[in-house]
């Protein structure tokens, strides 16, 4: 859904620890120009070296991303590789795709096995991993039934085709249906034309409009205005991310989400939460509208869900589903039995409470650690998020701090206007790996000044 670099309320903050003071550094604080190299075990296996592999991408690739200068050709755990062999720790997971860090040892038997049993089967057939994933995430969440796709954008349009169907369904005989919808500012929804429409940034919708019209945009938390609008009985669906990662890691508060509900109700408007970035364990919660005690009629996920599988989902209820027939919707290579196998791996391995209270534990740990070494620089303004999605907003735009990170072996990102750091790491990543991360960028702070 992007580039590294393209890739690549309330927020909610953690105070300074006193106790941290007493913790040992994991490593020494001369960061800048490390020389770190991979093992053997987990070189990779390329002939091409990095510039070579820059070059031909020039030749042959539309030119969509603009690309970090680095090439990743293998990883292990929280560690990525180049072709010559050095190391990156990885806090940004594919942007937060990669849950359970990279080769998971569980996920890696899972793609195996089903790809010498049955990679692919059209959806005129049923298949095994595609039935078991669905009952496992039903199980586990507010949903009745789901609907597989191939990523987050496609996710958020079969919820646009569900939220107008649903309507129509439910009102036949209204003259005027309710068939606009309700999304907020700082808001990234996807990038094919009906998810672009309810994206919030000009510059991703300007040259492909007209986009899907019916797109109404509010301030983020504004309870009064999205109430209004949802009353007037216009509103076929409210689309709205609980935790906002492209945007900046901005956290919707309770109330805003309540009343969003409520509104919803009253009006008979559909409520959907895009948890595409932050659903399925990236807070410490499963869901991350758990946080909120406030259930949608929808819910997107994909990102993380198949361990870096291709896949999205739209989790309904059942007057949603009521609505849809045979014909509705579908996908050619959505559900598919390789990646929904993979996808059982995952969630099976998230899902589980001791693992979830490890990425609580570790987020705040991480915050703790932000605060108490970049907290004090002046260009530092907040650090807000929970569990491991993470954002440290500046006073000026985090790219050089970026670029510092990366040349130190750290691999960072950015968010909402390019002034904040966005850290969303692999759930598995361990306590020391946090310590080095937040000690290279404190040895990487320099760069603001010298490049803003």
């Amino acid at each position: 859904m992007g580039s590294l670099q393209h890739l690549l309320n309330r927020p909610i903050s953690v105070p300074f620890s006193p106790n941290l003071k007493h913790r040992r550094s994991f490593f020494a604080h001369s960061c800048l120009n490390l020389d770190v190299h991979a093992t053997d075990s987990v070189k990779p296996k390329t002939h091409l070296k990095s510039g070579e592999v820059m070059e031909m991408e020039g030749k042959v690739l539309v030119g969509t991303y603009a690309r970090n200068p680095v090439v990743i050709s293998s990883g292990k755990g929280c560690k990525l590789y180049d072709p010559e062999g050095r190391e990156y720790l990885d806090c940004t997971s594919g942007i937060a795709v990669n849950a359970l860090g990279h080769g998971d040892t569980d996920w890696v038997k899972a793609v195996v096995e089903q790809a010498n049993l049955l990679t692919h089967v059209s959806n005129v057939f049923y298949s095994v991993p595609q039935v078991e994933l669905a009952r496992r995430l039903v199980a586990c969440s507010f949903a009745d039934r789901v609907f597989f796709s191939n990523s987050g954008t496609e996710a958020n349009e079969a919820a646009i085709k569900f939220a107008r169907k649903y309507q129509r369904f439910t009102n036949p005989d209204e003259k005027q249906q309710a068939t606009e919808f309700i999304s907020f500012s700082n808001s990234f929804h996807g990038r094919t034309m009906g998810a672009l429409a309810l994206t919030s940034k000009e510059n991703y919708r300007f040259p492909f409009e007209p986009v899907m019209p019916g797109v109404n945009f509010l301030e983020y938390g504004d309870v009064q205005a999205a109430t209004e609008l949802i009353k007037s009985g216009r509103i076929a669906a409210v689309f709205v991310e609980p935790i906002q990662g492209e945007g900046g890691i901005y956290s919707a508060t309770k109330e805003f989400l309540q009343s969003l509900r409520s509104a919803c109700d009253d009006a008979g408007s559909l409520l959907v939460f895009d948890e595409v970035q932050c659903g399925l364990g990236r807070t410490g919660y499963l869901w991350a509208h758990e946080a909120y005690d406030v259930v949608p009629d929808i819910m997107t996920l994909a990102k993380p869900l198949a361990g870096g599988l291709p896949i999205g989902a739209s989790l309904v209820s059942e007057k949603v589903a009521a609505a849809i027939k045979y014909g509705d919707h579908g996908s050619t290579f959505a559900g598919g039995p390789l990646v929904c196998n993979a996808a059982i791996a995952v969630l099976d391995k998230i899902s589980k409470p001791d693992f979830l209270a490890s990425v609580s534990k570790k987020g705040e740990y991480f915050k703790e650690l932000i605060m108490h070494k970049l907290g004090g620089n002046s260009h530092v303004r907040e650090v807000r998020g929970f569990g491991l999605i993470i954002g440290i907003e500046l006073d000026v735009s985090a790219s050089p701090l970026v670029d510092a990170c990366r040349d130190s072996g750290l691999l960072i990102l950015t968010a909402g206007k390019g002034n904040v750091v966005r850290l969303v790491p692999p759930l598995i990543i361990s306590e020391q790996e946090l310590e080095r991360a937040a000690e290279i960028m404190l040895e990487c702070l320099p760069a603001l000044d010298k490049t803003n």
